[in-house]
């Protein structure tokens, strides 16, 4: 460099050379060029494209008056910008106190005259323009602390004129408190002391004695800063609190997608369930306004405009120009830092606003005329003169750069993880913020009808419809409230009335139950905020008649709950009888009718509505007219029993296991469980003698008597301890360990089909010994005996066949004599009705069937449900004497009551002692296959009481038969069913 006079960079030197240049021609020497960095456009443009973002967010979640107010401010910042990039450098400290002064008096007149907000002092309101001290406090502290920290005085001068100025504003921005803008004071002296060069012997005690200290500052916190402590610890968000608004910035983040909400009509709302969407969490709603493209160029302009000041530090000849460069990268960069952490839920959320982006004026203005400083501190710097001292001289700040790239490092690690969370989490969060947006009102399907085998309804719906109103959608509009009074026959102002006083919140008020034709009128009428939903009631057109079997329908229990996941808790679920055993066929599918609500959960519009999908019809096998029939008659062989009788019939298919009829008595009406349920008759059907609700004849177990004897008999035949044919002494006892067993009268000697007929015990006494216990019981369980029938219906009992292992075990004796009983259906023996039937179904045909109910579903058209499995008897073979049996007790002996039937008929009775039963304690059994050479139908009656020989229950029997084989053709006929493939 050629120094052409001397003198100092503004003395006579300088104006004396300019004129020797113009008195003669000098040769062309390269003067310094000022360097094209001299205004850093790239650092201008990234704090102009934040500013941008900024108003954009402001604009999308505000409106015009929010963005306008920060674009005023934005372009007042500008202007501050442009004046002060002018400034020389040697104004820099004098600008610094000044900054200082100023922010320290308005810190310590916040606390007497200050706005409040949240509990805090952080504002001075001046005639609509609020200032904030604190942001200022910034920039003056940053200034003097790089004149301080960059000066010349011996190193403990350094910081402790350091420690004291930077003590006064965080101190005073403390008490009013603003923690988290304290912190970053704090922060920015730590790093002008470290970037300044103060030795370290001086900073790590002061390091050190700051983190012994720091958990006391935990008493300075308010509640609201102790719950983002405690959200960020917490392993998952709380759901409110701040919990809940790193939550809703994840969702934010997830929802915007690359491009944003920008076309979508919801952005407003989208927009309200973000807290400090303006301020804290600022970047999380521009990624959901603008999209994630958007909220990246925030970070990387954040990025430019970090590196461009950490390059500006290396350029100004003066120590302070450049700590203030290195010192304001460091605070934006942190700024960046520790909110796209906050807004990511990896630090806590400090109430520290992204640069420029975060609504605030006095921070948005602070950042820019910071910049204008720096520029002019720059241009200052890259001006070289030629009296200047090499580069060399100067010290640069220390570890400028290193923190520019550390932060550049944490900022892409936060971006990384955004990009993540997007990627392995999105579409749950996008879900979880449209589900909390919305609230639904369940429109429940319409329940399918059960029918009998011809079509005849037995459980049916109602067509009545509750007309809801959603208060929110209707109130504010009178016209539409005087059409839904009309249409309901309600005075308007009861129906205004009623939505008025209701909370914003509610989501829908019943208002009506209507018939058909008006339910349509409203519907036609498309009032928004009116909705129809079928009345979830059941009606039972036979009531007591088949109460038992066909069960009820309620609101979901916990256990039904457990079954069906993903039920609605106020589902209407089959709660007993062919209501809970078909419920997946019955219950259909459920709609929705949503709404969107604002955070508060007040709905604001129509979302979406989903149609139910109605269930399917079941058809049953039953013949109503056999049902009511066979009814009537156990009701007339139970009227003279004692009060609590019980009794129970069943007519069944023995080929299929199809039930034409199934009788149990006492019974009650299901329709008193409703809705509206009717306590009173559910509360007496409960104290009400012999179990009304019981389905006797799948759920009442008792000793079948000598009806039991089809299947000792059976066991003889598979492995005889003397021929069938042979005849065999009996007479009135036999006797047994000095045990005496009594026959029901006294008979002669006789054979197997003799014995059947009559009903010989003494003769099953003696077989029962000869066989044992173990081919009785053995040759039973194949009969099916004290197992489940595989009724399609809830409930049914097992019975109980006892054998010397069974009973042993459960702490009793199995004696010689129990094995003798046995044979005659008694000891440790119950069956059900239905299981007896079953047994003599298999007796006359050699196949053991599974009874069923169920014969077809569908919705017009049928489809037949999968036939039951039928195991053929492995003994079916030797039969034949039991069959014989059954049909010589019509012809001659026990059951001849059922010899006028137009058709053969085998059949077998029974009594049996029932301490358990009512009257003399007895249980009274028939039952009868016909026409017996191919049999069509099984009777099967119990009656308990005084009665004895069927007495009681071959009435029943023979009528039913009798009615049967009268209306055979029309009870076998049914309308056409498609048949399952296989089936």
């Amino acid at each position: 460099m050629l120094t052409l006079e001397g003198g100092g960079p503004n003395g006579p030197g300088r104006s004396r050379r300019h004129r020797l240049r113009r008195r003669r021609p000098w040769p062309r020497l390269r003067l310094p060029r000022v360097p094209a960095g001299a205004f850093d456009l790239a650092a201008v443009l990234a704090l102009l494209v934040l500013a941008g973002l900024g108003i954009l967010n402001l604009y999308a979640v505000g409106g015009l008056p929010l963005a306008d107010h920060q674009a005023v401010v934005v372009l007042a910042g500008v202007a501050g910008l442009v004046v002060f990039w002018r400034i020389r450098a040697r104004l820099l400290t004098l600008l610094g106190w000044a900054c200082y002064g100023v922010a320290v008096v308005a810190l310590a007149a916040v606390l007497v005259v200050g706005s409040e907000a949240n509990g805090a002092q952080r504002w001075i309101a001046l005639s609509g323009f609020t200032f904030q001290p604190s942001e200022l406090a910034k920039l003056g502290l940053l200034i003097v602390l790089a004149g301080v920290a960059g000066s010349n005085r011996p190193d403990w001068q350094r910081f402790l004129f350091s420690l004291v100025l930077a003590a006064i504003p965080i101190g005073l921005t403390v008490l009013e408190p603003d923690l988290s803008t304290a912190t970053l004071l704090v922060v920015l002296t730590a790093t002008m002391m470290i970037l300044g060069r103060i030795p370290a012997r001086f900073l790590v005690p002061l390091f050190g004695g700051a983190l012994v200290i720091a958990p006391l500052a935990v008493g300075l916190l308010r509640p609201y800063q102790i719950d983002r402590l405690t959200a960020f610890l917490a392993a998952t968000p709380a759901n409110s609190g701040t919990g809940w608004a790193v939550y809703q910035a994840h969702i934010a983040l997830a929802s915007g997608g690359l491009l944003g909400q920008a076309g979508n009509p919801m952005r407003q709302l989208l927009a309200e369930y973000l807290p400090e969407r303006e301020t804290d969490l600022a970047l999380a709603s521009l990624a959901e306004q603008w999209g994630l493209v958007a909220a990246a160029a925030a970070v990387a302009a954040a990025l430019v405009l970090v590196w461009r000041l950490a390059v500006a530090a290396r350029v100004p000849r003066e120590r302070a120009g450049g700590l203030v460069a290195a010192g304001l990268a460091v605070l934006i960069g942190v700024e960046a830092a520790v909110s796209l952490g906050g807004n990511l839920g990896l630090l806590p959320v400090a109430g520290v606003p992204f640069p420029l982006v975060s609504y605030g004026g006095t921070a948005v203005f602070v950042h820019l005329v910071a910049l204008g400083i720096v520029l002019a501190v720059r241009r200052d710097g890259a001006r070289r003169r030629l009296w200047s001292a090499p580069s060399w001289r100067h010290a640069r700040p220390r570890l400028g750069r290193f923190a520019a790239l550390a932060l550049t490092c944490l900022l892409l690690v936060f971006a990384g993880y955004a990009w993540n969370l997007q990627n392995t989490q999105g579409a749950a969060l996008r879900l979880a913020g449209q589900s909390q947006m919305t609230r639904c009102i369940t429109l429940p399907a319409p329940r399918g009808t059960i029918t009998d085998r011809h079509g005849t309804p037995l459980a049916t719906g109602v067509d009545t419809q509750t007309v809801l109103a959603v208060p929110a959608l209707l109130r504010g509009r009178p016209a539409d409230v005087d059409r839904l009074a009309a249409l309901t026959g309600q005075p308007a102002d009861a129906v205004q009335h009623t939505l008025d006083t209701l909370p914003a919140t509610t989501l829908s008020t019943p208002l009506a139950d209507v018939p058909p034709a008006t339910a349509g009128q409203i519907a036609a009428a498309g009032l928004p905020g009116v909705v129809l939903v079928p009345k979830p009631a059941r009606r039972y057109p036979e009531g007591a008649l088949l109460g038992p079997m066909l069960g009820f329908a309620g609101i979901a229990t916990p256990t039904e709950l457990r079954r069906w996941p993903g039920l609605s808790p106020t589902a209407i679920v089959g709660r007993a009888g062919l209501e809970q055993s078909y419920d997946a066929v019955l219950r259909g599918v459920d709609g929705q009718d949503c709404f969107t609500v604002d955070p508060v959960g007040e709905p604001v519009a129509q979302s979406t509505i989903r149609a139910p999908v109605p269930g399917a019809d079941l058809r049953l096998s039953l013949d109503l007219p056999l049902q009511r029939y066979l009814t009537s008659t156990l009701a007339g062989a139970l009227a003279t029993e004692p009060h609590g009788a019980v009794g129970g019939a069943v007519a069944m298919d023995p080929r299929t296991g199809a039930v034409l009829a199934m009788a149990s008595l006492p019974s009650f009406d299901n329709n008193a469980y409703g809705p509206p349920v009717d306590s009173a008759a559910l509360q007496a059907a409960a104290r009400a003698p012999g179990q009304p609700t019981l389905e006797h004849v799948t759920q009442l177990a008792a000793p079948p008597g000598s009806t039991f004897k089809l299947v000792v008999a059976a066991a003889d035949l598979r492995a005889p301890p003397w021929d069938p044919g042979a005849v065999i002494p009996t007479g009135g006892s036999f006797t047994l360990g000095g045990h005496t067993f009594n026959n029901w009268r006294v008979l002669p000697p006789q054979n197997l089909v003799q014995a059947i007929a009559w009903s010989n015990d003494v003769y099953f006494y003696k077989l029962a010994a000869a066989l044992g216990p173990d081919a009785l019981t053995g040759t039973a369980g194949e009969f099916g005996v004290g197992q489940p029938t595989g009724i399609d219906l809830p409930g049914e009992s097992a019975g109980y066949l006892g054998t010397p292992q069974s009973v042993t075990q459960a702490g009793g004796t199995w004696y010689g004599g129990s094995t003798v009983i046995l044979g005659i259906g008694q000891g440790y023996l119950t069956v059900t009705p239905l299981q007896n039937a079953r047994w003599t179904a298999a007796a006359a045909t050699g196949n053991l069937v599974t009874p069923r109910l169920g014969m077809a579903t569908g919705s017009g058209t049928y489809t037949a449900l999968p036939a039951p499995r039928t195991t053929p008897l492995p003994f079916a073979g030797l039969l034949g004497p039991v069959r014989e049996g059954m049909r010589a007790a019509v012809t001659s002996g026990t059951a001849t009551q059922l010899n006028s039937l137009p058709v053969p008929v085998g059949a077998k009775t029974g009594t049996a002692q029932d301490p358990s039963a009512g009257g003399s304690g007895l249980d009274d059994w028939m039952t009868a296959a016909a026409p017996f050479d191919s049999p069509s139908i099984v009777v099967t009656a119990m009656v308990q009481g005084h009665g004895d020989g069927a007495s009681r229950t071959g009435p029943v029997v023979r009528q039913a038969l009798d009615y049967y084989f009268a209306h055979q053709q029309d009870i076998l006929a049914t309308p056409p069913v498609q048949q399952v493939a296989g089936g």
